[in-house]
């Protein structure tokens, strides 16, 4: 056999299969991702201390509802763009968003007594929604911590952003 036989035959006995292979595998898993990007409706973000919520953002009606330095309660309007919803739904396919517990909390009880900073995060499709609340007391996996963290400030400054850029536009 030549050398040029060989390499026809390693690339027809190796590297076709493994091809077909892979398209069969992946080819569904993609297919049915559980969060598709242009299924993506709306972000819920809500904080407080305690079991108390005081302040949310809500991008589907655009209400922005939070306390300032003198607990005023300031109530904005602050629209998300397509742009904006895309670039939140890849930071969340990013920040592993999906693969967190409902609650990411030390324990039950320090769940449902604790005095800490609550995040509530909920991200809407047209088939589903996922939903975390993040207690910044948390001590656990740190990786898991790390992802909730990171997704509650890219959520704050993205609306902290559209807002200041839609009050100079005035």
């Amino acid at each position: 056999m030549t050398s040029r036989g060989k390499k026809i035959f390693l690339a027809l006995t190796v590297i076709v299969p493994f091809l077909i292979y892979s398209i069969i595998y992946y080819a569904p898993i993609i297919r049915n991702a559980p969060f598709k990007a242009k299924e993506f409706v709306s972000v819920e973000y809500k904080w407080g201390v305690g079991r108390q919520l005081d302040n949310s953002y809500n991008s589907a009606t655009g209400e922005f509802r939070y306390l300032d330095d003198r607990d005023s309660l300031i109530i904005a309007h602050v629209e998300l763009d397509a742009r904006d919803k895309k670039y939140l739904d890849s930071n969340a396919d990013v920040q592993g968003f999906w693969n967190l517990p409902t609650i990411v909390a030390n324990s039950e009880a320090d769940y449902k007594h604790s005095r800490a900073v609550r995040y509530y995060m909920k991200f809407n499709y047209q088939k589903k929604s996922k939903e975390v609340t993040y207690l910044s007391d948390f001590n656990g996996n740190e990786r898991m911590g790390n992802a909730a963290a990171k997704m509650r400030k890219i959520i704050e400054q993205l609306i902290i952003d559209k807002e200041r850029q839609q009050k100079s536009a005035q």
